[in-house]
């Protein structure tokens, strides 16, 4: 079993005990946000560092319509 600290720059996003290790390339998801694994890091025996590059989330902005507005 290993301790794996999924970390984006120096942010921890998630801690997990898990069997298996993720591998390089590899595509994860994590908190509903897809992402791959860029380096695999063992800092003790059961201590692992996965650093990962999420996909940026585009928040759409609704255009209003002026042309449909009374003009005064």
């Amino acid at each position: 079993m290993f301790i794996v600290y999924f970390l984006e720059g120096k942010n921890i996003l998630l801690n997990q005990l898990r069997k298996s290790v993720p591998s390089e390339g590899e595509e994860i998801k994590i908190k509903g946000r897809k992402g791959r694994v860029t380096s695999v890091q063992t800092i003790e025996d059961h201590k692992i560092h996965v650093q990962v590059l999420l996909e940026s989330v585009n928040k759409n902005k609704v255009v209003l319509d002026n042309s449909k507005k009374k003009k005064r």
